[in-house]
């Protein structure tokens, strides 16, 4: 397992490499001056160059990438002139709200969307499984922004239920948090239902049309132990490969959903940060995201050694 796990996080490094250059290269080709936004609409040509030389940006392009990945290496992401503070303390300042929407969400989506494949399977072509894959055709059919509208108009604006926006950590009200994050989650985690539900489905019709869980009814074992024990473990594999891609989907969802709600999470600092062009701010915040999806990825590539102890033996 040590080294299934060592070849997993060795293969991660060129992915966070090509990441981190086209970031860095897409960033700094488009069209547009960062310095303006800096010296405001009264600056002069001499501000501008002044400001130019302080960021770098009047050096070769190579130089600067070189420079970018220097620091890097040494834990240093930028810093956001615009915001007048470094650029790692601003993203990992949100970051804890982004991956509560989307850890809530992919749990929320995961459970919801298993236990829909699993009834519709398990009750094939019967008004039940009908009944799941028309939720799930649902839930994939309908946008996520439209939905929260709904959700905040429904449950914030005439119910009163939960609040319309805002954030409250999980340090300080757990009660505050979940009900913050009730609405978002929930909105974020409906159309990824739908996707776990089909697959589930499918695979789980696989599994239980195997000559093993014939053998396994036919030697009287109980039904929830012939489906949870010998049948959903074997059907993992294409289910946990699902959720692992639906995670990258979620934070890059999170973007929409954070402005619906307001909630200060990285992906509506990006959309700021886009907006005044302030370039540390975007490259930072994307390298971290891709560092949490890569680290998903990872964790993935755990479950399925767990699950199929043959994969740990893949080269």
């Amino acid at each position: 397992m040590i080294g299934f796990l060592s070849r997993r996080l060795l293969s991660a490094i060129p992915v966070l490499f090509v990441v981190s250059l086209v970031t860095f290269l897409i960033l700094w080709l488009v069209p547009g001056d960062i310095t303006a936004e800096i010296a405001g609409p009264d600056a002069t040509a001499e501000d501008l160059a002044a400001i130019r030389a302080r960021l770098g940006l009047d050096r070769p392009l190579w130089e600067r990438a070189l420079a970018w990945y220097a620091d890097l290496f040494r834990g240093d992401l930028g810093y956001s002139y615009l915001l007048n503070r470094p650029v790692s303390e601003a993203v990992l300042e949100r970051l804890p709200v982004t991956l509560s929407l989307a850890g809530l969400a992919l749990v929320m989506a995961t459970a919801m969307g298993m236990l829909l494949g699993i009834l519709a399977a398990v009750r094939h072509n019967t008004l039940v499984d009908q009944g799941a894959m028309v939720t799930a055709l649902i839930g994939l059919s309908i946008p996520d922004f439209w939905f929260g509208i709904v959700m905040i108009i429904l449950f914030g604006v005439w119910l009163g239920w939960f609040p319309t926006g805002g954030f409250v950590p999980l340090a300080e009200d757990p009660v505050g948090w979940a009900r913050s994050m009730a609405l978002p989650a929930i909105t974020l985690a409906l159309t990824q239902m739908g996707v776990i539900a089909r697959m589930t489905r499918s695979a789980m019709l696989d599994v239980l049309g195997q000559d093993y869980i014939r053998t396994a009814r036919a030697k009287g074992m109980k039904r929830s132990t012939v489906v949870f024990r010998h049948g959903l473990r074997n059907a993992m594999i294409p289910i946990v490969t699902v959720v692992g891609v639906i995670t990258g989907v979620l934070l890059s969802g999170a973007v929409v959903i954070e402005t619906v709600f307001s909630l200060p999470g990285v992906g509506r600092l990006i959309i700021g940060a886009i907006q005044r062009r302030d370039f540390p701010i975007i490259q930072g915040g994307l390298l971290i995201t891709a560092c949490v999806f890569v680290f998903v990825n990872i964790l993935v590539d755990m479950l399925y050694a767990w699950f199929d102890p043959r994969v740990r033996n893949d080269r």
